[in-house]
């Protein structure tokens, strides 16, 4: 989800091979939750062994973090802490969303209806022990993982401010709020699977700067016409208002205050906390971002004896992967 504003903001196509040398700091949770929802078998099951464990999560971790290292790329994880109380009603939905895709999915399957199974899949949740094996396997895989206090989006464009990164990497806006550079759709497909069908996809970089100029706004306009559009912290905004009226508004009223005393009355959540959400949010600052050595064996061992991986399959990866971290190994933020 994340914030609405999409449609506002001006962007640039890049290749990945502009990416060679740079870190790139991953909202690990975003990324996770792709990876449920689109590796997946032909019914819309997601991948599991026979222990009817998920694997779908390993299975895009180590398969598409092995292609973007190959291209010289190095990665940075960013996993999320305690989520703010405000983000709690966000999440109340989210499960809502899923729990009558589960029952959905279910009825399909007892049917026996592949397309409904297709429509209806369940995306899952990631559960305590899928996010330590996800860590576990990155680091194995000498990737780099950094523990956010809070979210994990945030915590990524901290790196970028503190240039510990180029970039984050996500298809949430959140991290664009606070600052700082944004790529969506980093990923070396062509096509994305979606539930209306197959789309093409190309990635994309987002600069703040570059927002803040073309919409004419300041930091605290663009953080006030996030809230307005709505945030995880405040899902759907104020109601009525889109993102061009929003626009509109806070280049009229041009001071938080104004801009949200004027619409007493229509604002049922208390704005000034998600602001301040956004102009100094919970992160850790001057993390120390470590690449671990490449550990094969714990790698044949989470995916090969632990999730029945294909032997095979695993151990080419392992050569690509060990040329690939000599490819990300010299290292340029810009």
């Amino acid at each position: 989800m994340g914030l609405q504003i999409g449609d506002l903001t001006p962007r640039r196509g890049i290749k990945v091979e502009e990416l060679r040398g740079k870190v790139i700091a991953v909202d690990a949770y975003n990324a996770l939750y792709q990876f449920l929802a689109s590796i997946r078998q032909p019914d819309g099951t997601p991948l599991m062994d026979s222990e009817k464990r998920i694997t779908s999560h390993l299975s895009g971790l180590f398969y598409r973090t092995i292609s973007l290292l190959s291209e010289g790329v190095k990665l940075v994880w960013v996993f999320d802490g305690i989520s703010n109380e405000m983000k709690q009603a966000e999440q109340e939905k989210r499960r809502e969303a899923r729990a009558s895709q589960e029952v959905k999915f279910k009825t399909a399957l007892e049917e026996e209806d592949v397309d409904k199974m297709r429509k209806y899949r369940s995306l899952g949740r990631l559960t305590e022990e899928m996010i330590a094996e996800s860590k576990e396997l990155l680091e194995a895989m000498g990737v780099a993982v950094v523990q956010a206090p809070a979210e994990g989006e945030m915590q990524a464009a901290q790196l970028v401010r503190e240039r510990s990164a180029y970039a984050v990497a996500s298809q949430d806006y959140d991290a664009l709020a606070v600052g700082g550079r944004l790529i969506q759709n980093l990923t070396l497909a062509k096509t994305r699977k979606t539930v209306s069908g197959m789309i093409y996809i190309s990635p994309e970089l987002l600069e703040y700067e570059d927002v803040l100029q073309t919409l004419g706004v300041n930091t605290d306009q663009f953080i006030s016409l996030a809230i307005l559009v709505g945030t995880d912290f405040n899902p759907g905004g104020v109601k009525g208002i889109g993102p061009k009226k929003a626009l509109a508004l806070v280049k009229e009223k041009k001071f938080p205050v104004r801009i949200f005393g004027s619409l007493e009355g229509k604002v049922d959540f208390d704005w000034q906390a998600v602001f301040q959400l956004f102009k100094e949010p919970e992160v850790t600052k001057d993390v120390r971002v470590e690449f671990p050595k490449l550990d094969g064996e714990k790698i044949m061992e989470i995916l090969v004896e632990r999730h029945e991986f294909n032997e095979g399959r695993v151990e080419k990866q392992l050569d690509k992967l060990k040329e690939g971290k000599g490819k990300a190994a010299q290292t340029t933020l810009f």
